[in-house]
């Protein structure tokens, strides 16, 4: 079966990514390399492993818009929202013999440095019958 995991940020994340300062400690090149070798070798041991679907990382919510419908109308908005601090900043999506095992590749996501930092595994609906509530 099929899961995505989810990984979440804010635009202070990504300022700090980007070495600007801001709501957190900018980041060094160093950290930002080490952060994206962390997140390509686990790729390239899930790709090994036939168990790698996809996995992107996301623009920061600056360049995001919101599209909704206000009296049938669509509005955009463009980002970051302010009623939203985290956003979708990536994804990675296995093909994996559990839900256990999804979770244990989750794991791998979170970095254990961050306290409070999380990601969220969700099964892939391959069809209507998946989706039962």
């Amino acid at each position: 079966m099929k899961y995505m995991i989810m990984l979440y940020g804010s635009q202070q994340d990504y300022d700090a990514m980007a070495g600007r300062p801001g709501g957190k400690p900018p980041m060094s090149a160093e950290q930002v390399a080490a952060m994206h070798a962390h997140m390509e070798s686990v790729h390239k041991e899930l790709a090994e492993s036939g168990e790698l679907v996809d996995g992107r990382g996301l623009t920061a919510p600056v360049h995001a818009r919101r599209v909704q419908l206000r009296h049938g109308a669509p509005v955009v908005t463009d980002g970051p929202y302010p009623e939203t601090q985290e956003v979708l900043a990536g994804f990675t999506v296995v093909d994996c013999a559990s839900f256990d095992r999804a979770t244990q590749i989750a794991a791998r996501f979170v970095n254990p440095d961050a306290d409070g930092e999380y990601v969220d595994v969700r099964p892939v609906a391959e069809g209507i019958e998946d989706l039962d509530g």
